[in-house]
């Protein structure tokens, strides 16, 4: 069989994406659906037990203080002792907010998040003497240790350790900033409580009268239906939710800032900026780079949006207009049933190692929690501990999109696993900024798959308008994200006041710089930085447009190389938190260090406008030939 008809057979056309008119109860959902968190402990018994064991563990790790200058034995001990107790949290953490984020409308997985967080505080206060204590160790000393045999796993974390001396505090000034920990969690959890439990939202009429649920987990398919009466009506009632709650988030986020603000001078640090990246060795100039590589080619976007606007047929161009497919095609219904096997043939490139681990995981590993359920927190992700599998809570709603979700948090999965399998507990840490690059090369492999294989020109349509979003969001969005993020933090800095004034001036001046002047853009849109959630993690926003960078140079190098290209990749899976990111990138063959794998990235999105006018030309606009 043809694999353009393979493909197709898999795929089934309909008006509007398939995801139910009301969102079930988690009860109602076959349990081949949900992960398994039984395989991290048996029932809430069993974590209690674990709980309990770890005070005493934290307590052993504190008696320790005072010995590691006796010599590499005992300090390689300590470093040992050190790693079971956090590997031992870390697990009984996940477990915990895995089971919360299940329905975060329930207390008791509320009440059992708070009581890890509180212990993982008290271990990082247990262990904050040790890495103050080694700096303080006389330069000879500290020169034998890093030559020392026993120590040679550790070598990497100890080098790194130096270089961060000058930013280290004494065990008192360690002990206190662990402390704190817990509070400087705050407004993230506020933030995701607010979110995912407590705000509500209008349903909506589509343009036949049908009232539509809105909630943050249905509204990304929601802007994706055809009907733009529905579109807008969802897109106002959203944005007006949270406009509802505009100085509490406003808050929120001035707190988050704040607390970067307050780290970064208290390890003294010239900025957040530094901060943030110079804990993983990333020069400032990536960043930089980045931002103004992308402003410099503003130019390209202001071209989809009129491309967009004119393919969409519409006087004005809105924020509800630009997640819709262009013309008038059906969507692509991607049955949770076909999706492995169609995510096994694109990633084929990636070997069959690859492919059975993640099938694996898709289907009877106990990995994905499938389904949208009432209460579930929104969104998608991979997660779990190093002594755990990987976790993937997905949303899905058989769009194409949800495809390709799939394939980023499956990508993010399964780099999660080859590292777990390969490094110790201490460089099983991904650095955030090669976070992104295993998932997103899943999805640049998948697409060139699907274009290479898809033949009917509604589909191949469909893939480009499809790419082009990706590229969209994924660089140009998150350029636009890192921007305000940047500013808002100097504002922070500079003591400036963060108010939803200023944040909505901040992200609205962003957002309009880079679409341009075809896109309608007002006050509510300006609001739109209330909604995201990833800027409670300072500086992680610009690391998604880096990765989709290297990915796109990784993806490059895999289909047109031989086994030692992909060889190379699986390395760089395996290779976690074991050298500085940018190095372990250069062994994959790629240098984000430069603007080329940027520049080239730019380059295939204006390559694509153009395929699409080309395709447009030809074929026409799918449903108005």
């Amino acid at each position: 069989m043809e694999p353009a008809r393979t493909i197709a057979s898999v795929f089934s056309a309909s008006s509007s994406p398939s995801a139910p008119a009301v969102t079930p109860d988690r009860s109602g959902v076959n349990e081949s659906l949900r992960w398994r968190l039984s395989d991290i402990f048996a029932d809430e018994a069993a974590w209690g037990a674990e709980m309990d064991r770890l005070p005493d563990e934290a307590e052993r790790l504190s008696e320790c203080r005072g010995t590691l200058g006796d010599g590499p034995g005992p300090l390689c001990e300590v470093l040992s002792r050190k790693a079971e107790l956090e590997s031992a949290i870390d697990t009984a953490y996940v477990w915990a907010h895995l089971l919360r984020d299940e329905d975060t409308r329930a207390t008791g997985p509320q009440g059992m998040a708070d009581r890890v967080a509180r212990l993982a505080v008290r271990v990082a206060e247990a262990g904050a003497f040790v890495e103050p204590e080694i700096l303080a160790l006389p330069d000879e000393q500290l020169q034998t240790y890093l030559g020392a045999e026993e120590l040679s796993p550790w070598r990497h974390y100890l080098e790194n350790l130096v270089r961060l001396r000058e930013h280290m505090l004494s065990s008192r000034e360690e002990e206190l900033l662990a402390s704190a920990g817990e509070l400087s969690r705050v407004p993230n959890s506020a933030f995701g409580m607010l979110n995912d439990a407590d705000l509500r939202f209008d349903a909506v009429p589509d343009s036949e009268g049908e009232e539509h649920e809105v909630t943050p987990a249905r509204y990304p398919v929601l802007m994706e239906n055809p009907d733009r009466v529905l579109r807008e009506g969802a897109w106002n009632s959203l944005m007006r939710g949270y406009e509802a709650h505009r100085n509490t988030l406003a808050a929120l986020l001035g707190g988050a800032v704040k607390r970067d603000v307050f780290y970064s001078r208290a390890r003294g640090y010239s900025s957040c900026l530094a901060a943030a990246l110079h804990s993983s060795n990333i020069p400032e100039g990536v960043f930089h780079t980045l931002l103004d590589s992308v402003a410099g080619r503003a130019g390209a976007m202001h071209r989809y949006v009129a491309q967009r606007k004119r393919l969409l047929g519409v006087d004005e161009l809105h924020p509800h207009d630009m997640f819709v497919p262009l013309g008038d095609a059906p969507s692509w219904e991607v049955r949770w049933e076909d999706a492995g096997s169609i995510l096994r043939e694109g990633l084929a490139p990636l070997g069959e190692e690859y492919g059975a681990t993640m099938a694996h995981g898709i289907s009877g590993g106990g990995w994905v929690d499938v389904l949208p359920t009432r209460g579930k927190r929104s969104g998608a992700y991979s997660w779990g501990a190093w002594a755990t599998h990987p976790f993937v809570l997905m949303n899905y709603q058989g769009t194409l999109d949800h495809l390709f979700t799939l394939a980023h948090e499956m990508g993010h999965a399964v780099h999660h696993h080859y590292t777990s399998e390969s490094q110790p507990y201490a460089y099983s840490h991904t650095p955030i900024f090669l976070a992104e690059v295993a998932s997103t090369t899943n999805e640049v492999l998948l697409m060139e798959h699907l274009l290479a294989t898809t033949e009917e020109p509604d589909r191949r349509f469909a893939l480009l308008n499809q790419y082009l979003d990706q590229l969209r969001g994924t660089v140009f969005h998150q350029v636009i994200y890192a921007r305000f993020e940047h500013e808002v933090h100097c504002m922070a800095e500079e003591g400036r006041p963060l108010t939803h004034e200023t944040l909505g001036g901040a992200f609205g001046n962003a957002y309009r710089d880079m679409m341009g002047p075809e896109l309608a853009f007002g006050e509510r849109a300006a609001a739109a930085w209330s909604r995201i959630p990833h800027f409670y993690t300072g500086y992680y926003v610009y690391q998604y447009a880096t990765g989709f960078s290297a990915a796109v140079a990784l993806s490059r190098r895999i289909l047109s190389g031989g086994p030692s290209e992909r060889q190379a990749y699986l390395d760089f899976l395996a290779a976690g938190d074991s050298d500085y990111p940018i190095e372990t990138l250069r062994r994959a063959g790629v240098d984000l260090a430069g603007p080329e794998a940027v520049t080239d990235t730019l380059d295939l999105f204006e390559t694509l406008l153009d395929r699409l006018d080309e395709h447009v030309e030809r074929h026409g606009v799918p449903g108005r030939n």
